[in-house]
């Protein structure tokens, strides 16, 4: 697995430190004062591909002058034979360094023998990992902040593991508690306004009033007739969950598939209150002195776990809260799976919880309590998304004219635009242009990128016809490869292995979207000024190579957020 980046700033570094011992054991540096600094890539490329602060850093201790500890430095660095060609003292006191031949072509050799997985790191050390998102109530339709929601998710856990963790995908199916026997009660109701009619059945107060009950009870009613009117209304309402709620997670399941999307685990809510796991939890909480009773309900004594207010885990009728059984759920994830990390991908208006909750399951009383003994809990909050068509919001379907759904989405916009376009930096709100997601031209950024892909196979294709194949990376001669544009593109392929690390260091999959772009970008400019048919053999055997290589990395780097890499546009 390589990473031709952090390759060149080790060589740096031990290239720096040798530097110093050579100007110390000459008398130009003091002794017993060895420099460390920053490695950075200068925005631009006449700073030199790599620049060095150690001098300006080591300026108080060996009270010199940084140009003047560079100086030193520079006259006794060995740069023969390794990853940088030349050097230089600029500003302050920065040192600037050029890459070598050799760097570029080991570039090229990595990304050939790493094939499918360049990019792919160490960097997680194996560490498991659960991401949980999307986990919307099973009581209607997936909403298209559910669709941001799938994206973030799934492209975070595609990072995760490109990065080295053992990554899990989790959909938390809340298949229990008040939301869902309202759904019930909902339900029902249609179906009895449809035996009955409408004046005649009240319809519960806070019912769900979307079309997909209606249609649920009138899909019923076609099948059973007015046979079940005579049951008392809650246990018709109980058979309104029996087949509703998992006619819906059924449906949640075939669209989050149709959207590219598989959960490695669907865990019901209702399996934690059967096994008695909620009641337990709740037990080991009292026993531990968290809890209190007032006005007949069981509170969690959450301010005292840094939280801002208490919680009520059971209500005075017996029946447990929400809170309950989350807390008994994030306890099944670290005390009985093992996560050393736990990654919940919620709405920004979830703000308050996050606070509370995870301060509350960071707590180490309450962690005592549970038996939890690692992971660590962590949320990545996305803000709202707000859909355009013609410069006007858009807040229904244009073939149903209801509420727009991620479904509905799907019929109109390609999975591979909505997967780029929801990839969006999570903590900014999101103007999705469905105008822009269907255009056929670079205005359209996973148009432009895909289209990158389609040109360089076509290429492929063309120069195939010439009688003219792809090389092996050993049979080329990178030294040919010197024009900026070259170089910049092949600077952009060894990027990818440190962007992946970034991306989830920072837990920020929009990194890839910006990385894909960029590359695309590189190899137009690098198309566009640099020829291949009518050059000499070896010149357009290098440029062959480099295009393919970026061919490959283009489609890597889509892989991970899960969009297509398609051969013809």
């Amino acid at each position: 697995m390589s990473n031709l980046i952090r390759d060149a700033m080790r060589q740096l570094d031990e290239l720096l430190l040798d530097a110093y011992r050579a100007a110390s054991g000459a008398g130009a540096l003091p002794p017993d004062a060895e420099p460390s600094g920053v490695l950075e890539i200068p925005r631009d490329p006449s700073n030199g591909d790599f620049a060095a602060t150690h001098a300006m850093a080591a300026a108080r201790a060996m009270r010199r002058p940084p140009r003047e500890i560079a100086g030193a430095l520079l006259a006794h660095i060995k740069l023969d034979g390794g990853y940088f060609a030349t050097c230089g003292a600029a500003g302050a006191g920065f040192m600037n360094f050029t890459l070598s031949d050799k760097w570029y072509s080991d570039v090229l050799r990595a990304a050939e023998e790493d094939g499918a997985s360049y990019g792919r790191s160490d960097y997680g050390g194996g560490k498991r990992v659960m991401v949980e998102f999307v986990s919307a109530n099973p009581t209607g339709p997936m909403t298209i902040g559910n669709a941001r929601g799938g994206v973030l998710g799934d492209a975070l856990a595609s990072v995760l593991e490109m990065a080295g963790y053992d990554v899990r995908r989790e959909f938390y199916v809340n298949d229990a508690g008040n939301q869902v026997e309202l759904f019930g009660k909902s339900a029902a109701a249609r179906y009895m306004q449809i035996c009955l009619g409408e004046d005649a059945v009240r319809f519960p107060e806070n019912g769900y009033h979307g079309d997909d009950i209606r249609e649920l009870a009138a899909e019923v009613y076609g099948r059973e007739g007015d046979s079940l009117a005579a049951l008392p209304e809650s246990e018709l309402a109980r058979r309104f969950v029996e087949i509703g709620i998992p006619r819906n997670i059924e449906l949640m399941r075939e669209h989050l598939e149709r959207y590219r999307i598989r959960f490695d685990e669907w865990f019901p809510e209702s399996r934690l209150h059967a096994s008695g796991y909620v009641e337990d939890t709740i037990r080991r909480l009292t026993e531990s002195g968290l809890t209190y009773e007032s006005d007949g309900a069981l509170w969690l004594k959450n301010t005292a776990l840094g939280a801002d207010k208490d919680e009520v885990l059971r209500r005075s009728d017996g029946s447990y809260t929400y809170q309950a059984a989350d807390i008994a759920y994030h306890r099944d994830k670290f005390a009985e799976r093992g996560f050393e990390r736990v990654i919940d991908v919620l709405g920004a208006d979830h703000h308050g919880h996050t606070v509370r909750f995870g301060a509350m399951m960071s707590a180490p009383a309450l962690r005592s309590a549970l038996g939890v003994t690692q992971g660590e809990l962590e949320f990545l909050l996305m803000q709202m998304v707000l859909l355009k068509r013609d410069g006007e919001v858009v807040k229904v379907s244009k073939r149903t004219g209801k509420a727009l759904t991620l479904n509905d989405l799907l019929d109109e916009i390609s999975v591979d635009a909505c997967r780029f376009f929801f990839n969006a930096k999570p903590d900014t709100h999101l103007e999705f242009d469905l105008d822009l997601a269907v255009r056929q031209d670079s205005e359209n950024p996973v148009y432009y990128v895909q289209y990158a892909h389609a040109r360089i196979c076509s290429l492929i294709d063309a120069l195939g016809a010439d009688g003219h194949c792809v090389p092996a990376a050993r049979d080329i001669d990178a030294a040919l490869l010197r024009e900026p544009s070259e170089r910049e593109l092949i600077k952009q392929i060894a990027l990818l292995p440190e962007e992946i690390v970034q991306a989830a260091r920072d837990r920020d999959p929009s990194r890839i979207n910006r990385y894909v772009t960029e590359l695309a970008a590189r190899f137009h400019k690098f198309y566009g000024a640099c020829r291949m048919r009518g050059e000499r053999e070896d010149v357009l055997k290098a440029r062959l190579k480099l295009a393919d290589t970026t061919r490959r990395v283009v489609a890597i780097g889509l892989g991970v957020i899960g969009v297509t890499a398609p051969e013809r546009m």
